[in-house]
């Protein structure tokens, strides 16, 4: 899962190593708690979904072009090894692994197919012993097999849209809060790792300060604290979550102007860029 930027790595000192990061989910809820009381599309909606991709691109890869990145792949030097695809899967953290597994399985025999063995032994490291440009290359050229995206689909999903989602629908959130959860998975994973803090805590954090719709509390006020104790845990981690740009002038701009349903359009700065979302 990639943490910041390219641009944000490219500038910053050395970084910490970084263990891998673990997923999970619990529950859903009713698509009617959202917003005023009536029924609005949830972020697994198609239209919200490609907004999702678009708006965690702009700070992951500095484009709204999601899916033009499922070949990208290099080291940015941020203790994960590679960083990869259409949200960052990492050499050092397990997903990259499995997005080959579930391609080798679709697609027996291709040509990742034999780097899932030095996949296995870098997972907590930096380390690209047994893959280097044969791999990248290889990593590269699979992004025109519709096998290959599939793969990362369905591991984005499985991994990190889908319990993200879930949880929020269960705490009654709607598509914003949604997306916050989101993001949050993806630059954070679901558990802690040395030196990180993952959703579950933010979330227990949150729970602490206010109530989310579920509890009979109100959605704004309890997005706010969310993206409270998540700013606060990107400062106190390593020194590429130090820039809050993705939380602070994008997830907290649409909150303040009440937009809980996520529709465009959508106007906000990450890392200094400017991005807008006129509709799907």
């Amino acid at each position: 899962m990639k943490l910041s930027t390219r641009s944000l790595i490219a500038s910053a000192a050395a970084l910490a190593l970084a263990a891998a990061v673990l997923s999970g989910c619990s529950g859903a809820g009713p698509d009617a708690a959202y917003g005023k009381g009536s029924p609005a599309a949830g972020l697994d909606d198609p239209a919200k979904k490609d907004i999702a991709m678009r708006l965690v691109s702009s700070a992951e890869n500095s484009t709204l072009d999601w899916k033009s990145q499922y070949k990208y792949i290099e080291d940015i030097d941020d203790g994960r090894g590679y960083t990869a695809g259409i949200i960052g899967f990492c050499s050092g953290t397990g997903d990259m692994r499995r997005v080959v597994e579930r391609y080798a399985e679709a697609r027996p025999g291709n040509p990742l197919e034999r780097f899932v063995p030095a996949l296995r032994k870098v997972e907590g490291s930096d380390a690209h012993t047994g893959l280097g440009r044969r791999f990248t290359e290889a990593w590269a050229d699979a992004a025109g097999d519709a096998a290959f995206r599939s793969a990362q689909d369905a591991e984005r999903d499985a991994s990190y849209f889908t319990p993200a989602v879930a949880q929020a629908k269960a705490d009654g959130l709607g598509a914003l809060g949604q997306f916050i959860y989101y993001d949050a998975y993806v630059m954070h994973g679901s558990g802690d790792a040395e030196g990180t803090v993952g959703f579950r805590t933010m979330r227990r954090r949150a729970l602490a300060e206010a109530r989310p719709p579920a509890r009979g509390g109100d959605e704004r006020a309890y997005l706010d604290a969310f993206l409270d104790v998540r700013v606060a845990a990107m400062r106190e981690e390593e020194p590429s979550h130090a820039n809050t740009s993705r939380v602070e002038t994008a997830q907290r701009v649409f909150l303040r102007k009440g937009n809980l349903n996520l529709d465009p359009p959508l106007d906000w700065k990450v890392y200094g860029d400017d991005y807008r979302i006129d509709g799907p």
